[in-house]
């Protein structure tokens, strides 16, 4: 059955090159999504599959049903893009200014389509049924994930899987981790307010900048002097705005931050001692602040069981595919959400571009992928997705 499946999603493969490469020449920012989520429900009309569309905002659901008795499972990808200006000098480039697939999520839809489509017209030969979840607004906060849960997109699933195109390793290459693989992501901002005047009389002011580039620099104490060396965290500030006269002592500073963990306990931790540090020397220098911590998505942590699963039926039935322990990513995703109602598992292909040493990273305006990457994902995703199983007591790691 596998083998069958494989060769369709070969000839397909064409057609999956179209997919992206219109998605990714009209792309759409998170929560904007209108026009794409209609063209995967203009494909997914066209084929005569059921389909639920407007779930949780723009998501797109659709449901094929096997022949034979068996487990539901969902297969996740994402189908928002960046706030980039593209810079690739390529037939597919962005039509819409400021508007670029930098990140992949153009190939994780077109390679979910074509394996929807092989998927259904083989629908009288496989066990179990396949929930395909097109989901918006993966890149913005709160993401779509979280939404289109809670409209129902994994009632009766046993379990989820999902994968990121990873421009970084080469092609053929499938990294998988179990427990944590991605990290939570959350923002914070603080804002100083001293009291400004001018340059020439700094004793009659309290300068939010010097109060501001002490925050910033304790902040980075944090990690290295309150967090259990063994536990992985990241305070990192992006940003800090004030008044930009050479001779103005400005009076309000703003700075904002994202802060990485994967512990609830550490997350919190940091939380707390962000404030107690701007708190600390606001009232050093007799100024007042404001302080707003949001939490992002949680961390992606993959299930035990679902990960030594999927890692066994890869290699038996995808031998020239490489696997690799992933070490753990800084980088957030919000598939974590589904991971915490479902059992399942989150992995990385290989999509490093043809000939390329060091390819442009993820959310880069000339960032691009090896479109051959998206045939390995689509093979991966449904080798577990056909050989699920709910009994897994006895899966045992074997690499």
């Amino acid at each position: 059955m596998l083998t069958t499946i494989y060769t369709k999603l070969e000839s397909y493969f064409n057609e999956m090159v179209l997919h992206r490469r219109h998605l990714h020449q009209n792309p759409e920012l998170s929560f904007k999504e209108t026009e794409t989520a209609a063209y995967i429900s203009s494909f997914y009309k066209s084929l005569q599959i059921p389909f639920r569309k407007n779930v949780g905002g723009n998501g797109i659901v659709a449901t094929i049903e096997g022949n034979l008795e068996g487990p539901t499972i969902a297969l996740r990808a994402d189908f928002d893009a960046l706030p980039i200006e593209e810079e690739n000098d390529v037939p597919y480039r962005s039509r819409n200014k400021g508007v670029m697939h930098a990140c992949g999520h153009d190939g994780h839809t077109a390679a979910l389509m074509v394996l929807a489509k092989v998927l259904w017209e083989e629908r009288h030969s496989f066990p179990g049924t396949i929930v395909l979840l097109h989901q918006h607004a993966e890149e913005y906060a709160p993401g779509g994930a979280k939404s289109m849960i809670e409209d129902g997109c994994l009632n009766g699933v046993d379990a989820v899987f999902g994968t990121h195109l990873w421009a970084s390793e080469p092609t053929g290459k499938i990294q998988y981790r179990t427990g944590p693989i991605m990290a939570a992501a959350d923002r914070f901002e603080i804002t100083i307010q001293g009291s400004g005047g001018h340059g020439a009389q700094p004793h009659k002011t309290r300068d939010s900048i010097l109060i501001g580039t002490q925050v910033v620099n304790t902040l980075q104490q944090i990690v290295s002097r309150r967090i259990n060396p063994l536990e992985p965290a990241v305070v990192s500030v992006g940003s800090f705005i004030a008044d930009n006269a050479f001779n103005v002592i400005a009076d309000k500073a703003t700075i904002i931050g994202t802060v990485r963990t994967f512990s609830e306990d550490v997350r919190t931790q940091i939380e707390k001692e962000i404030e107690n540090v701007v708190k600390g020397l606001s009232v050093i220098h007799d100024s007042s602040y404001d302080y707003v911590f949001d939490r992002g998505y949680p961390a992606v942590v993959n299930e035990a069981l679902s990960t030594e699963l999927f890692v066994n039926v890869v290699k038996e039935n995808l031998p020239g595919i490489l696997l690799e322990e992933a070490e753990m990513q800084m980088g957030g995703e919000d598939f974590a959400y589904y991971l915490q109602h479902v059992p399942g598992t989150f992995f990385f292909t290989g999509a490093k571009p043809k000939g390329v040493e060091l390819p442009f990273p993820h959310h880069h305006p000339r960032f691009d992928f090896d479109e051959d990457a998206m045939l390995v994902a689509a093979k991966c995703l449904v080798t577990i997705a056909l050989s699920y199983k709910h009994n897994q007591e006895k899966v045992t790691l074997h690499v």
